[in-house]
């Protein structure tokens, strides 16, 4: 299952059924599960941790040494789950020891060719991320979320949970739950509802958060009165529990 031009280090560990393709380079402190594929010319540097039944494409790089001036060949890491697809040319980095250490990719994601992911990244499961995208440093992604090809995101942001972007979108700041958000700096332009359409949400709960974003973005609210608003309806609507969360602990302030 490995092609005889490629290059394990001794202290990778490998399940007994991975493949990898000619000219690969493992390092040490490298794992890779079960059922993972690795394509040609692919790095992947350690300390890194790949799940099972991963399918890596040629010439990515990953688990490379952050882009960051202050690392100092500290030992952080990358850790990828399960069921990933990461298409051609892709870099993630390793975590800083001025984060969690770790940059973080979950299961079942769909990473497209050329996409960036910078350290201590935390990208959930069940995400999209189109060609070219690029998360600058600390930026977290939700379940769900879709970042449209060629989509910028300034470090430390946070994408809420199905979030969709349009192409070419810059994120400055934080884009909250179920929101569709474009330009340059982006700005919201509705819900998501036909994502929320094709992962079963009913029509009743689709008009739960038409009218949360109608309140948060239409009312001529503040922030903080949009927040009491929203509390209210909760009652009634528990999707709306992920969005009352995350307007409590962004940092960066969210688009309006």
């Amino acid at each position: 299952m490995i092609h005889p031009t490629a290059i394990i280090d001794t202290k990778a560990e490998l399940a007994s059924d991975v493949e990898i393709g000619a000219y690969s380079v493992i390092g040490p402190e490298v794992t890779i599960a079960s059922g993972t594929r690795v394509g040609a010319h692919v790095v992947i540097e350690g300390p890194t941790a790949i799940g099972k039944n991963n399918r890596i494409y040629q010439f990515a790089s990953l688990g490379a040494a952050p882009q960051d001036k202050k690392y100092a060949g500290e030992a952080t890491r990358l850790e990828i789950g399960d069921n990933n697809t990461i298409r051609e040319f892709c870099t993630f980095n390793r975590g800083t020891v001025q984060d969690a250490g770790t940059t973080r990719i979950g299961n079942d994601n769909w990473i497209m060719a050329y996409v960036h992911i910078a350290h201590d990244c935390q990208v959930a499961d069940h995400t999209i991320l189109a060609n070219n995208s690029s998360l600058a440093g600390h930026v977290h992604i939700a379940d769900y979320a879709i970042l449209g090809g060629f989509t910028l995101v300034h470090q430390f942001c946070k994408i809420g949970a199905h979030v969709i972007t349009a192409v070419g979108s810059v994120i400055f700041k934080d884009v909250p739950p179920y929101v569709t958000a474009s330009g340059y700096d982006a700005s919201p332009h509705g819900i998501n509802a036909e994502g929320l359409k094709r992962r079963g949400f009913s029509a009743e709960r689709i008009a739960a958060i038409k009218r949360a974003y109608k309140t948060l973005y239409r009312a001529s609210l503040t922030l903080e009165e949009a927040r009491a608003a929203l509390d209210e309806q909760r009652e009634d609507a528990a999707d709306l529990d992920i969005l009352l969360e995350f307007l409590m602990t962004s940092t960066r302030g969210i688009i309006r």
